[in-house]
Protein backbone atom coordinates (compact mmCIF):
# COMPACT_ATOMS: atom_id res chain seq x y z
CA UNK A 1 0.00 0.00 0.00
CA UNK A 2 1.39 3.41 -0.95
CA UNK A 3 1.81 5.82 1.95
CA UNK A 4 0.93 9.48 1.35
CA UNK A 5 2.36 12.42 3.29
CA UNK A 6 -0.20 14.66 4.99
CA UNK A 7 1.08 17.81 3.27
CA UNK A 8 0.29 16.45 -0.18
CA UNK A 9 -3.23 15.10 0.36
CA UNK A 10 -6.10 16.33 -1.76
CA UNK A 11 -9.02 17.89 0.09
CA UNK A 12 -11.23 14.76 -0.02
CA UNK A 13 -8.39 12.57 1.24
CA UNK A 14 -7.75 15.02 4.07
CA UNK A 15 -11.39 14.71 5.10
CA UNK A 16 -11.09 10.91 5.09
CA UNK A 17 -7.98 11.01 7.30
CA UNK A 18 -9.74 13.34 9.76
CA UNK A 19 -12.78 11.07 9.83
CA UNK A 20 -10.56 8.05 10.39
CA UNK A 21 -8.79 9.83 13.25
CA UNK A 22 -12.13 10.66 14.85
CA UNK A 23 -13.14 7.00 14.60
CA UNK A 24 -9.88 5.86 16.17
CA UNK A 25 -10.31 8.36 18.99
CA UNK A 26 -13.88 7.16 19.52
CA UNK A 27 -12.69 3.55 19.67
CA UNK A 28 -9.99 4.45 22.17
CA UNK A 29 -12.44 6.43 24.33
CA UNK A 30 -14.97 3.60 24.22
CA UNK A 31 -12.27 1.07 25.14
CA UNK A 32 -11.39 3.08 28.27
CA UNK A 33 -15.05 3.40 29.23
CA UNK A 34 -15.81 -0.32 29.03
CA UNK A 35 -12.64 -1.05 30.95
CA UNK A 36 -13.95 0.89 33.94
CA UNK A 37 -12.32 4.17 32.92
CA UNK A 38 -8.87 2.65 33.37
CA UNK A 39 -6.36 3.68 30.69
CA UNK A 40 -5.45 1.12 28.06
CA UNK A 41 -2.42 -0.93 29.10
CA UNK A 42 0.12 -3.36 27.75
CA UNK A 43 1.00 -6.77 29.16
CA UNK A 44 4.18 -8.81 28.71
CA UNK A 45 3.82 -12.54 29.32
CA UNK A 46 6.67 -15.04 29.53
CA UNK A 47 6.47 -18.80 29.09
CA UNK A 48 8.94 -21.56 28.38
CA UNK A 49 6.94 -22.60 25.31
CA UNK A 50 6.50 -21.23 21.81
CA UNK A 51 3.09 -21.65 20.11
CA UNK A 52 4.70 -23.26 17.01
CA UNK A 53 2.10 -21.98 14.51
CA UNK A 54 -0.76 -19.51 14.21
CA UNK A 55 -2.86 -21.90 12.12
CA UNK A 56 -5.60 -22.78 14.63
CA UNK A 57 -6.48 -26.14 13.05
CA UNK A 58 -2.91 -27.36 12.49
CA UNK A 59 -2.27 -28.30 16.13
CA UNK A 60 -4.07 -29.22 19.34
CA UNK A 61 -1.42 -27.88 21.68
CA UNK A 62 -1.99 -25.96 24.92
CA UNK A 63 0.78 -23.46 24.22
CA UNK A 64 -0.72 -22.64 20.82
CA UNK A 65 -4.28 -22.53 22.17
CA UNK A 66 -3.24 -19.89 24.71
CA UNK A 67 -2.62 -17.49 21.84
CA UNK A 68 -4.87 -18.37 18.92
CA UNK A 69 -7.96 -18.40 21.15
CA UNK A 70 -7.39 -14.69 21.77
CA UNK A 71 -7.37 -14.05 18.01
CA UNK A 72 -10.00 -16.50 16.77
CA UNK A 73 -13.43 -16.82 18.36
CA UNK A 74 -15.30 -20.11 18.50
CA UNK A 75 -19.04 -20.73 18.40
CA UNK A 76 -19.10 -21.28 22.16
CA UNK A 77 -16.70 -20.38 24.95
CA UNK A 78 -16.48 -20.54 28.74
CA UNK A 79 -17.26 -18.03 31.48
CA UNK A 80 -15.20 -17.19 34.57
CA UNK A 81 -16.42 -20.36 36.33
CA UNK A 82 -15.45 -22.45 33.27
CA UNK A 83 -19.08 -23.03 32.30
CA UNK A 84 -20.13 -23.02 28.65
CA UNK A 85 -21.48 -19.71 27.32
CA UNK A 86 -22.41 -18.25 23.90
CA UNK A 87 -19.72 -16.70 21.70
CA UNK A 88 -20.17 -16.47 17.92
CA UNK A 89 -23.27 -18.62 18.34
CA UNK A 90 -26.08 -17.00 20.32
CA UNK A 91 -28.10 -20.20 20.73
CA UNK A 92 -28.21 -23.84 19.66
CA UNK A 93 -30.65 -26.71 19.79
CA UNK A 94 -31.12 -30.19 18.37
CA UNK A 95 -33.74 -30.05 15.62
CA UNK A 96 -33.56 -33.79 14.97
CA UNK A 97 -31.53 -36.70 16.39
CA UNK A 98 -28.73 -35.97 13.89
CA UNK A 99 -29.01 -32.20 13.35
CA UNK A 100 -28.17 -29.25 15.60
CA UNK A 101 -29.08 -25.72 14.58
CA UNK A 102 -26.85 -22.79 15.60
CA UNK A 103 -28.04 -19.17 15.45
CA UNK A 104 -25.09 -16.87 14.80
CA UNK A 105 -24.28 -13.48 16.27
CA UNK A 106 -25.07 -10.59 13.89
CA UNK A 107 -22.81 -7.61 13.19
CA UNK A 108 -19.50 -9.46 13.66
CA UNK A 109 -16.47 -8.62 11.51
CA UNK A 110 -13.12 -10.26 10.92
CA UNK A 111 -9.96 -8.30 11.65
CA UNK A 112 -9.65 -7.37 7.97
CA UNK A 113 -13.10 -5.75 8.11
CA UNK A 114 -14.99 -8.45 6.19
CA UNK A 115 -18.31 -9.60 7.69
CA UNK A 116 -18.66 -12.91 9.53
CA UNK A 117 -21.45 -15.17 8.26
CA UNK A 118 -22.73 -18.73 8.02
CA UNK A 119 -20.45 -19.35 5.03
CA UNK A 120 -17.41 -18.88 7.27
CA UNK A 121 -18.73 -21.32 9.88
CA UNK A 122 -19.47 -24.02 7.30
CA UNK A 123 -16.00 -23.49 5.80
CA UNK A 124 -14.27 -23.60 9.21
CA UNK A 125 -15.96 -26.83 10.23
CA UNK A 126 -15.00 -28.45 6.93
CA UNK A 127 -11.42 -27.17 7.30
CA UNK A 128 -11.17 -28.54 10.85
CA UNK A 129 -12.39 -31.91 9.60
CA UNK A 130 -9.77 -32.00 6.83
CA UNK A 131 -6.93 -34.52 6.56
CA UNK A 132 -4.16 -32.12 7.66
CA UNK A 133 -6.10 -30.78 10.66
CA UNK A 134 -5.15 -31.98 14.14
CA UNK A 135 -8.57 -30.77 15.34
CA UNK A 136 -10.55 -33.42 13.45
CA UNK A 137 -10.61 -35.69 16.53
CA UNK A 138 -12.54 -32.98 18.37
CA UNK A 139 -15.42 -33.17 15.85
CA UNK A 140 -15.67 -36.94 15.46
CA UNK A 141 -19.27 -37.77 14.57
CA UNK A 142 -19.79 -34.47 12.74
CA UNK A 143 -20.27 -35.22 9.04
CA UNK A 144 -20.50 -31.60 7.90
CA UNK A 145 -22.40 -28.34 8.17
CA UNK A 146 -25.02 -26.65 6.03
CA UNK A 147 -25.95 -23.00 5.65
CA UNK A 148 -29.61 -22.27 6.40
CA UNK A 149 -29.40 -18.49 6.00
CA UNK A 150 -26.77 -15.80 6.51
CA UNK A 151 -26.85 -16.23 10.31
CA UNK A 152 -27.98 -19.83 10.75
CA UNK A 153 -26.20 -23.15 10.21
CA UNK A 154 -27.09 -26.78 10.73
CA UNK A 155 -24.42 -29.16 12.02
CA UNK A 156 -24.95 -32.63 10.58
CA UNK A 157 -24.14 -35.76 12.59
CA UNK A 158 -23.68 -39.43 11.85
CA UNK A 159 -25.53 -40.28 15.07
CA UNK A 160 -27.11 -38.43 18.02
CA UNK A 161 -24.70 -36.43 20.17
CA UNK A 162 -25.77 -35.28 23.62
CA UNK A 163 -22.94 -32.80 24.15
CA UNK A 164 -22.27 -31.47 20.67
CA UNK A 165 -21.88 -27.78 21.65
CA UNK A 166 -18.91 -28.68 23.88
CA UNK A 167 -17.03 -29.89 20.81
CA UNK A 168 -16.95 -26.35 19.45
CA UNK A 169 -15.19 -24.82 22.45
CA UNK A 170 -11.86 -23.56 21.16
CA UNK A 171 -12.61 -24.53 17.55
CA UNK A 172 -11.56 -21.44 15.60
CA UNK A 173 -13.88 -19.80 13.11
CA UNK A 174 -11.87 -18.56 10.14
CA UNK A 175 -12.68 -16.29 7.20
CA UNK A 176 -13.44 -18.30 4.07
CA UNK A 177 -12.45 -15.34 1.86
CA UNK A 178 -9.18 -14.70 3.72
CA UNK A 179 -8.18 -18.37 3.51
CA UNK A 180 -8.96 -18.46 -0.21
CA UNK A 181 -7.02 -15.24 -0.84
CA UNK A 182 -3.91 -16.64 0.85
CA UNK A 183 -4.16 -20.25 -0.33
CA UNK A 184 -4.79 -21.75 3.09
CA UNK A 185 -8.13 -23.46 2.56
CA UNK A 186 -6.56 -26.55 4.15
CA UNK A 187 -4.93 -26.61 7.57
CA UNK A 188 -1.15 -26.49 7.65
CA UNK A 189 0.48 -29.93 7.62
CA UNK A 190 2.44 -29.36 10.81
CA UNK A 191 4.02 -32.80 10.93
CA UNK A 192 5.12 -32.35 7.30
CA UNK A 193 6.81 -29.05 8.28
CA UNK A 194 4.68 -27.18 5.74
CA UNK A 195 5.02 -23.40 5.57
CA UNK A 196 1.84 -21.47 4.75
CA UNK A 197 0.53 -17.91 5.12
CA UNK A 198 -1.52 -19.01 8.15
CA UNK A 199 1.60 -20.01 10.10
CA UNK A 200 2.59 -16.38 10.79
CA UNK A 201 -0.59 -14.48 9.90
CA UNK A 202 -4.18 -14.49 11.12
CA UNK A 203 -7.56 -12.84 10.63
CA UNK A 204 -10.07 -13.82 13.27
CA UNK A 205 -13.03 -12.16 14.96
CA UNK A 206 -11.52 -12.30 18.46
CA UNK A 207 -10.75 -9.62 21.05
CA UNK A 208 -7.14 -9.39 19.86
CA UNK A 209 -5.56 -9.35 16.42
CA UNK A 210 -2.17 -10.76 15.54
CA UNK A 211 0.41 -8.01 15.07
CA UNK A 212 3.40 -10.28 14.49
CA UNK A 213 4.71 -13.75 15.25
CA UNK A 214 8.45 -14.39 15.54
CA UNK A 215 8.89 -18.13 16.18
CA UNK A 216 10.74 -18.97 19.40
CA UNK A 217 11.03 -15.24 20.19
CA UNK A 218 7.74 -13.39 20.65
CA UNK A 219 4.13 -13.05 19.58
CA UNK A 220 2.53 -9.61 19.68
CA UNK A 221 -1.23 -9.06 19.84
CA UNK A 222 -3.17 -5.79 19.60
CA UNK A 223 -6.65 -5.19 21.00
CA UNK A 224 -9.42 -5.32 18.42
CA UNK A 225 -11.52 -2.18 19.09
CA UNK A 226 -14.29 -3.50 16.81
CA UNK A 227 -14.65 -6.79 18.71
CA UNK A 228 -18.31 -7.72 19.16
CA UNK A 229 -17.81 -8.35 22.90
CA UNK A 230 -16.10 -5.08 23.69
CA UNK A 231 -19.01 -3.83 25.81
CA UNK A 232 -18.90 -6.77 28.25
CA UNK A 233 -18.58 -5.49 31.83
CA UNK A 234 -16.10 -8.28 32.64
CA UNK A 235 -13.53 -6.91 30.20
CA UNK A 236 -10.14 -5.62 31.23
CA UNK A 237 -8.10 -2.83 29.67
CA UNK A 238 -5.36 -4.41 27.57
CA UNK A 239 -4.34 -2.69 24.36
CA UNK A 240 -1.24 -4.74 23.53
CA UNK A 241 0.07 -8.13 24.68
CA UNK A 242 3.49 -9.65 24.04
CA UNK A 243 4.08 -13.37 24.60
CA UNK A 244 7.81 -13.89 25.01
CA UNK A 245 9.37 -17.35 24.82
CA UNK A 246 12.03 -17.74 27.54
CA UNK A 247 13.00 -21.36 28.06
CA UNK A 248 15.33 -20.82 31.03
CA UNK A 249 13.48 -20.72 34.36
CA UNK A 250 15.90 -18.32 36.04
CA UNK A 251 15.78 -15.91 33.12
CA UNK A 252 11.96 -15.77 33.20
CA UNK A 253 11.96 -14.94 36.90
CA UNK A 254 14.75 -12.39 36.54
CA UNK A 255 12.70 -10.64 33.86
CA UNK A 256 9.68 -10.62 36.18
CA UNK A 257 11.72 -9.23 39.07
CA UNK A 258 13.21 -6.46 36.92
CA UNK A 259 9.85 -5.42 35.51
CA UNK A 260 10.68 -6.47 31.95
CA UNK A 261 7.90 -9.09 32.20
CA UNK A 262 4.53 -8.62 33.89
CA UNK A 263 3.36 -12.25 34.11
CA UNK A 264 5.01 -15.68 34.08
CA UNK A 265 2.69 -18.56 33.23
CA UNK A 266 5.09 -21.28 34.35
CA UNK A 267 7.25 -20.15 37.27
CA UNK A 268 9.70 -22.80 38.53
CA UNK A 269 8.15 -24.95 41.23
CA UNK A 270 11.06 -24.37 43.59
CA UNK A 271 10.45 -20.61 43.53
CA UNK A 272 6.68 -20.44 43.96
CA UNK A 273 6.65 -20.27 47.78
CA UNK A 274 9.22 -17.47 47.69
CA UNK A 275 7.22 -15.60 45.05
CA UNK A 276 4.15 -15.74 47.29
CA UNK A 277 5.97 -13.70 49.92
CA UNK A 278 6.98 -10.95 47.51
CA UNK A 279 4.59 -8.01 48.04
CA UNK A 280 5.30 -6.74 44.53
CA UNK A 281 3.80 -9.91 43.06
CA UNK A 282 0.55 -11.87 43.00
CA UNK A 283 0.52 -15.66 42.61
CA UNK A 284 -2.65 -17.38 41.42
CA UNK A 285 -2.93 -21.15 41.93
CA UNK A 286 -5.40 -23.83 40.87
CA UNK A 287 -5.42 -27.61 40.40
CA UNK A 288 -4.71 -28.61 36.80
CA UNK A 289 -7.56 -30.12 34.80
CA UNK A 290 -4.91 -32.02 32.84
CA UNK A 291 -2.13 -34.40 33.83
CA UNK A 292 1.11 -36.03 32.73
CA UNK A 293 1.56 -39.56 31.41
CA UNK A 294 4.13 -42.01 30.10
CA UNK A 295 3.05 -44.08 27.15
CA UNK A 296 4.65 -46.95 25.25
CA UNK A 297 5.13 -48.09 21.67
CA UNK A 298 2.69 -50.98 21.33
CA UNK A 299 2.57 -51.08 17.53
CA UNK A 300 6.01 -52.29 16.43
CA UNK A 301 7.10 -55.89 16.85
CA UNK A 302 10.60 -54.75 17.81
CA UNK A 303 11.25 -51.91 20.22
CA UNK A 304 13.21 -49.22 18.41
CA UNK A 305 16.65 -48.48 19.89
CA UNK A 306 16.49 -51.36 22.37
CA UNK A 307 19.10 -54.04 22.99
CA UNK A 308 16.32 -56.66 22.90
CA UNK A 309 15.93 -57.74 19.28
CA UNK A 310 12.90 -59.28 17.65
CA UNK A 311 10.60 -58.36 20.54
CA UNK A 312 8.75 -55.39 21.97
CA UNK A 313 8.64 -55.72 25.76
CA UNK A 314 5.95 -53.05 26.06
CA UNK A 315 3.40 -55.31 24.40
CA UNK A 316 3.41 -57.34 27.63
CA UNK A 317 1.12 -56.01 30.39
CA UNK A 318 3.56 -57.26 33.03
CA UNK A 319 6.28 -54.99 31.64
CA UNK A 320 3.94 -51.99 31.56
CA UNK A 321 2.98 -52.68 35.15
CA UNK A 322 6.66 -53.02 36.06
CA UNK A 323 7.26 -49.52 34.68
CA UNK A 324 4.31 -48.22 36.71
CA UNK A 325 5.48 -49.75 40.00
CA UNK A 326 9.14 -48.86 39.49
CA UNK A 327 8.41 -45.11 39.48
CA UNK A 328 8.01 -43.30 42.78
CA UNK A 329 5.70 -40.53 41.61
CA UNK A 330 5.13 -39.30 45.17
CA UNK A 331 8.87 -38.61 45.45
CA UNK A 332 8.94 -36.85 42.06
CA UNK A 333 6.07 -34.58 43.13
CA UNK A 334 7.80 -33.86 46.44
CA UNK A 335 11.29 -33.20 45.05
CA UNK A 336 10.82 -31.96 41.49
CA UNK A 337 7.44 -30.23 41.82
CA UNK A 338 8.16 -29.20 45.44
CA UNK A 339 4.82 -30.60 46.53
CA UNK A 340 2.87 -28.56 43.98
CA UNK A 341 1.08 -31.45 42.36
CA UNK A 342 -0.98 -34.55 43.04
CA UNK A 343 0.17 -38.09 42.21
CA UNK A 344 -2.61 -39.88 40.35
CA UNK A 345 -3.55 -43.36 39.28
CA UNK A 346 -6.49 -42.04 37.26
CA UNK A 347 -6.47 -41.35 33.55
CA UNK A 348 -8.77 -38.33 33.79
CA UNK A 349 -9.21 -35.63 36.42
CA UNK A 350 -12.13 -36.04 38.84
CA UNK A 351 -13.39 -32.74 37.36
CA UNK A 352 -14.15 -34.55 34.08
CA UNK A 353 -17.73 -35.79 33.84
CA UNK A 354 -17.87 -39.54 34.49
CA UNK A 355 -14.39 -39.87 36.00
CA UNK A 356 -14.32 -42.07 39.09
CA UNK A 357 -12.61 -40.64 42.20
CA UNK A 358 -11.69 -44.14 43.44
CA UNK A 359 -9.45 -44.62 40.40
CA UNK A 360 -7.24 -41.74 41.54
CA UNK A 361 -5.31 -44.02 43.92
CA UNK A 362 -2.01 -45.23 42.45
CA UNK A 363 -0.60 -48.73 42.51
CA UNK A 364 2.08 -48.89 45.21
CA UNK A 365 5.67 -48.00 44.39
CA UNK A 366 7.36 -51.42 44.61
CA UNK A 367 10.75 -51.92 42.86
CA UNK A 368 10.96 -55.55 43.99
CA UNK A 369 7.58 -56.29 42.43
CA UNK A 370 8.70 -54.48 39.25
CA UNK A 371 11.79 -56.72 38.98
CA UNK A 372 9.68 -59.82 39.54
CA UNK A 373 7.23 -58.77 36.83
CA UNK A 374 10.10 -58.23 34.36
CA UNK A 375 11.51 -61.69 35.10
CA UNK A 376 8.07 -63.26 34.78
CA UNK A 377 7.66 -61.57 31.37
CA UNK A 378 10.97 -63.04 30.17
CA UNK A 379 13.27 -60.08 30.84
CA UNK A 380 15.24 -61.07 33.98
CA UNK A 381 18.14 -58.88 32.85
CA UNK A 382 15.87 -56.04 31.78
CA UNK A 383 16.31 -54.13 28.52
CA UNK A 384 17.36 -50.73 27.20
CA UNK A 385 14.97 -48.02 26.00
CA UNK A 386 15.02 -44.32 25.10
CA UNK A 387 12.58 -42.01 26.89
CA UNK A 388 11.48 -38.91 24.94
CA UNK A 389 10.77 -35.72 26.86
CA UNK A 390 10.36 -32.05 25.96
CA UNK A 391 13.26 -29.84 27.06
CA UNK A 392 11.41 -27.78 29.68
CA UNK A 393 13.17 -27.89 33.03
CA UNK A 394 10.57 -29.44 35.35
CA UNK A 395 9.54 -32.06 32.78
CA UNK A 396 13.18 -32.90 32.02
CA UNK A 397 13.85 -33.24 35.74
CA UNK A 398 10.82 -35.47 36.27
CA UNK A 399 11.85 -37.63 33.31
CA UNK A 400 15.44 -37.83 34.58
CA UNK A 401 14.25 -38.98 38.01
CA UNK A 402 11.95 -41.60 36.47
CA UNK A 403 14.74 -42.80 34.16
CA UNK A 404 16.99 -43.40 37.17
CA UNK A 405 14.23 -45.33 38.99
CA UNK A 406 13.57 -47.50 35.93
CA UNK A 407 17.27 -48.21 35.47
CA UNK A 408 17.45 -49.45 39.07
CA UNK A 409 14.97 -52.24 38.28
CA UNK A 410 16.68 -53.20 35.01
CA UNK A 411 14.92 -51.00 32.42
CA UNK A 412 18.03 -49.13 31.31
CA UNK A 413 16.52 -45.80 30.32
CA UNK A 414 18.31 -43.11 28.31
CA UNK A 415 16.66 -39.70 28.32
CA UNK A 416 16.32 -37.89 24.99
CA UNK A 417 15.26 -34.31 25.60
CA UNK A 418 14.12 -32.32 22.56
CA UNK A 419 12.80 -28.83 21.75
CA UNK A 420 9.09 -28.54 21.10
CA UNK A 421 9.38 -28.45 17.31
CA UNK A 422 11.03 -31.90 17.38
CA UNK A 423 9.16 -33.38 20.35
CA UNK A 424 5.54 -32.78 19.31
CA UNK A 425 5.84 -34.37 15.86
CA UNK A 426 7.23 -37.52 17.55
CA UNK A 427 4.16 -37.49 19.78
CA UNK A 428 1.52 -36.98 17.11
CA UNK A 429 3.21 -39.25 14.55
CA UNK A 430 3.66 -42.08 17.06
CA UNK A 431 7.38 -42.51 16.34
CA UNK A 432 8.67 -42.71 19.91
CA UNK A 433 9.40 -45.93 21.80
CA UNK A 434 8.60 -44.42 25.20
CA UNK A 435 7.39 -40.86 25.75
CA UNK A 436 6.25 -38.44 28.45
CA UNK A 437 3.51 -35.96 27.63
CA UNK A 438 0.70 -33.93 29.12
CA UNK A 439 -2.93 -33.67 28.12
CA UNK A 440 -5.54 -31.11 29.12
CA UNK A 441 -9.08 -32.49 28.63
CA UNK A 442 -12.42 -30.80 28.28
CA UNK A 443 -14.95 -31.42 31.03
CA UNK A 444 -16.60 -34.09 28.84
CA UNK A 445 -14.69 -37.38 28.80
CA UNK A 446 -15.36 -38.48 25.22
CA UNK A 447 -12.89 -36.12 23.49
CA UNK A 448 -10.00 -37.40 25.62
CA UNK A 449 -11.00 -41.05 25.36
CA UNK A 450 -11.15 -40.69 21.58
CA UNK A 451 -7.93 -38.68 21.25
CA UNK A 452 -5.70 -40.78 23.53
CA UNK A 453 -7.12 -44.29 23.81
CA UNK A 454 -9.02 -45.09 20.61
CA UNK A 455 -7.21 -47.06 17.91
CA UNK A 456 -5.42 -44.58 15.66
CA UNK A 457 -6.68 -43.83 12.18
CA UNK A 458 -6.26 -40.93 9.76
CA UNK A 459 -9.98 -40.22 10.10
CA UNK A 460 -9.70 -38.53 13.50
CA UNK A 461 -9.60 -41.50 15.85
CA UNK A 462 -6.72 -41.74 18.34
CA UNK A 463 -5.03 -38.59 16.99
CA UNK A 464 -2.74 -38.34 20.03
CA UNK A 465 -2.51 -42.05 20.79
CA UNK A 466 1.28 -41.82 20.73
CA UNK A 467 1.89 -45.53 21.37
CA UNK A 468 -0.69 -46.64 18.79
CA UNK A 469 -2.40 -48.76 21.45
CA UNK A 470 -5.42 -50.68 20.15
CA UNK A 471 -8.25 -52.42 22.01
CA UNK A 472 -11.36 -53.16 19.88
CA UNK A 473 -13.52 -53.60 22.99
CA UNK A 474 -12.53 -50.16 24.23
CA UNK A 475 -13.05 -48.65 20.75
CA UNK A 476 -16.62 -49.91 20.72
CA UNK A 477 -17.25 -48.45 24.15
CA UNK A 478 -15.76 -45.04 23.22
CA UNK A 479 -17.85 -44.92 20.05
CA UNK A 480 -20.95 -45.77 22.08
CA UNK A 481 -20.25 -42.97 24.58
CA UNK A 482 -20.18 -40.47 21.72
CA UNK A 483 -23.69 -41.33 20.52
CA UNK A 484 -25.38 -42.05 23.88
CA UNK A 485 -27.91 -39.24 24.49
CA UNK A 486 -28.59 -40.06 28.15
CA UNK A 487 -25.99 -38.28 30.30
CA UNK A 488 -26.40 -40.69 33.22
CA UNK A 489 -25.69 -43.64 30.94
CA UNK A 490 -22.75 -41.79 29.38
CA UNK A 491 -21.19 -41.26 32.80
CA UNK A 492 -21.60 -44.93 33.65
CA UNK A 493 -20.07 -45.97 30.31
CA UNK A 494 -17.16 -43.57 30.90
CA UNK A 495 -16.49 -45.26 34.22
CA UNK A 496 -16.43 -48.67 32.53
CA UNK A 497 -14.00 -47.37 29.88
CA UNK A 498 -11.68 -45.90 32.50
CA UNK A 499 -11.64 -49.17 34.45
CA UNK A 500 -10.79 -51.06 31.26
CA UNK A 501 -7.93 -48.64 30.55
CA UNK A 502 -6.70 -49.11 34.12
CA UNK A 503 -6.62 -52.87 33.64
CA UNK A 504 -4.79 -52.63 30.31
CA UNK A 505 -2.31 -49.87 31.27
CA UNK A 506 -1.58 -48.45 27.81
CA UNK A 507 -0.35 -45.40 29.72
CA UNK A 508 1.23 -44.81 33.11
CA UNK A 509 -0.63 -41.97 34.86
CA UNK A 510 1.79 -39.71 36.72
CA UNK A 511 0.58 -36.48 38.33
CA UNK A 512 -1.54 -33.37 38.02
CA UNK A 513 0.24 -30.10 38.60
CA UNK A 514 -0.80 -27.21 40.76
CA UNK A 515 -1.01 -24.43 38.18
CA UNK A 516 0.76 -21.25 39.26
CA UNK A 517 0.82 -17.86 37.55
CA UNK A 518 3.18 -15.25 38.99
CA UNK A 519 2.39 -11.66 38.05
CA UNK A 520 3.12 -8.10 39.02
CA UNK A 521 0.70 -6.87 41.70
CA UNK A 522 -0.75 -4.36 39.23
CA UNK A 523 -2.13 -7.25 37.11
CA UNK A 524 -5.42 -9.02 37.79
CA UNK A 525 -6.62 -12.06 35.83
CA UNK A 526 -9.09 -14.95 35.90
CA UNK A 527 -7.40 -18.35 36.20
CA UNK A 528 -8.89 -21.35 34.45
CA UNK A 529 -8.01 -25.01 35.25
CA UNK A 530 -6.87 -25.61 31.64
CA UNK A 531 -3.93 -23.16 32.09
CA UNK A 532 -5.23 -20.73 29.44
CA UNK A 533 -5.37 -17.05 30.34
CA UNK A 534 -8.28 -15.14 28.81
CA UNK A 535 -6.76 -11.79 27.90
CA UNK A 536 -10.18 -10.18 27.48
CA UNK A 537 -10.58 -10.16 31.27
CA UNK A 538 -7.06 -9.06 32.27
CA UNK A 539 -6.71 -5.65 33.86
CA UNK A 540 -3.50 -3.73 34.53
CA UNK A 541 -3.62 -0.85 37.02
Amino acid sequence: MKREESTGLPRRAGFLVRRRAVRMLAHATFFCLVAGAAPAASLRIASGFDPQTMDPHALALLYQSRIYQQVYDSLVNRDEQFRIEPALALSWQATSPTTWRFKLRPGVSFHDGSPFSADDVVFSIERALGPTSQRAFQLKGVTGAKKVDALTIDVLLAAPDAVLPDKFIGLAMMSKAWCAKHGVERAQDFNGKQETHAVRNASGTGPFRLERYEPDVRTVLKANPAWWGRGDKRNGNLDEVSYIAIRQDATRLAALASGEIDLVLDPPFQDVERLKTDRALTVLQMADLGQQYFTFDQARDELEGSDVKGRNPFKDLRVRRAVYQAINVELIVQKVLRGQGTPTGAFLSPRVDGSLPELDKRLPHDPAKAKALLAEAGYPNGFAVTLDCVNIAYRENACQAAAAMLTQVGIRTTLRSSPTNQFFPRLSQGTSAFIEFGWTPTTDAWATLNALFHTWSKDGFGTFNAGRYSNPQLDTLIDSIRVEPDLTKRRAMTGVALRLIGEDLPYVPLYRRTLSWAMAAKVSAVQWPNDIIELRWVRVK
